[in-house]
């Protein structure tokens, strides 16, 4: 017999008011599970790369290329020919390449984006929102900014109103994390005054802000994407001393950790570029350097943690003469305190954490984060996946009949 919940027993009534509230706050803002899905498990969060399916020989090559958890994958394809004797014959075609799961292949969808004329140069960015999902945003400074999101795979896009749409409570699976001007909705970073973190969100693409904001200062720099433990990392500075701090959040970004990092004292950084490998968390602060030559992206200095970001000890302070002066992109962590970094004239390898550094034979080449491992370009349209810092797994994308 069937027993309505308004007569149920007292005990019961309360197990599923509890059964009840644990569903609701599985949910997001926008009616997403936080879930796990677009995390990589952390059994496997460590272990051999994904094998990616073959994209050469499509046309151009890629702008802008991210995957999904599940390793399905988009790109933004441009191929532009240039006249130099006439600038304004020249001109760019923008196509969308999308990698499903398990695909061989890439293949070339529908793109939304148009033939661009003349000097106008590529200026598209993609952001891949879990499988089939991706936003593709254009325009800015003089044009207006102008978005397209697909949710099956880029056979269909549709326009997305560059508005915020709200706020929500967390981050859900698949989705990306950005800073968005408080002040002045659209204005660039140069010109906010204060900046706040916002979600893309997996559902249609929109711009909402993040209830919980860590206590970071006026301009919080977000990693797009978790890394591997599902940890979403915020640099910044610490209100009061401006010194270079990082914020953690293991809960979806309901809630913020803040610490301090110790910091070489001068000028304040530029910003901090946050890695999590098998058994400790680096932390890279980029800015200004006293003495020795100009470098781009100089390396103000290199901290590891060994407690997931509650403590902090810096490794490498960089000097007037001694590499790495300089760091493309994110460091790649391995096992036993390994860390590759790639620098502007070559890449560079520590065995004890950061402490010494020996130049790579290999060079180095710019990496960064996405779902499925820490992807770099090796070398002109082929590039390598790692999810240990030891074993790549190499794919070719684009390039046309040009592919190497």
């Amino acid at each position: 017999m069937r027993v309505p919940v308004s007569r149920a027993p007292a005990p019961l009534r309360a197990l599923l008011a509890l059964l009840l509230a644990w569903l609701l706050a599985a949910c997001t803002g926008d009616g997403e599970p936080v879930g796990e899905g677009e995390r990589p498990p952390a059994e496997g969060a460590f272990g051999a790369p994904p094998r990616i399916g073959d994209g050469a020989g499509l046309p151009g090559r890629a702008a802008d290329l991210g995957f999904a958890a599940d390793g399905s994958g988009f790109a933004l394809l441009a191929e532009c020919v240039s006249d130099p004797a006439r600038p304004a014959n020249g001109f760019c075609r923008q196509r969308v390449a999308a990698l499903d799961r398990d695909a061989e292949r890439w293949e070339q969808r529908t793109s939304p984006l148009p033939e661009l004329r003349g000097t106008d140069g590529v200026s598209a960015r993609l952001w891949v929102l879990g499988p089939g999902r991706a936003l593709i945003e254009d325009g800015g400074g003089e044009e207006p900014p102008r978005g397209w999101f697909t949710g099956d795979g880029g056979r269909s896009w549709r326009t997305v109103d560059p508005r915020p749409a709200g706020r929500t409570p967390d981050i859900p699976a698949g989705a990306a994390l950005t800073a968005e001007c408080a002040t002045d909705p659209g204005a660039p970073a140069e010109t906010c005054a204060r900046e706040r973190l916002a979600v893309v969100s997996p559902r249609d693409g929109r711009r909402r802000e993040l209830v919980a904001q860590p206590a970071l200062g006026a301009h919080p720099r977000p990693a797009a994407v978790a890394e591997p433990d599902g940890s979403w990392w915020v640099s910044g500075v610490e209100p009061g001393s401006g010194r270079p701090a990082v914020a953690v959040s293991r809960d979806g970004g309901r809630s913020w950790s803040v610490s301090r990092l110790p910091s070489p004292t001068g000028a304040p950084p530029w910003y901090t570029v946050v890695v999590v490998g098998r058994d400790a968390v680096y932390a890279a602060e980029m800015g200004e350097l006293r003495g020795g030559e100009p470098v781009k992206n100089p390396l103000r200095a290199l901290h590891r943690s060994l407690d997931g970001g509650r403590g902090w000890e810096r490794t490498w302070t960089t000097g007037p003469v001694a590499e790495p002066r300089s760091l493309e992109g994110l460091p790649v962590p391995g096992p036993g305190g390994r860390i590759e970094l790639a620098a502007q004239w070559s890449g560079y390898g520590s065995a004890d954490g950061g402490r010494t550094f020996r130049e790579l034979d290999g060079g180095g080449a710019y990496a960064r984060r996405t779902p499925v491992g820490l992807l770099r370009e090796r070398s002109r349209c082929r590039y390598e996946l790692t999810r240990d810092g030891v074993r790549w797994s190499e794919f070719p994308l684009a390039c046309g009949d040009d592919t190497p």
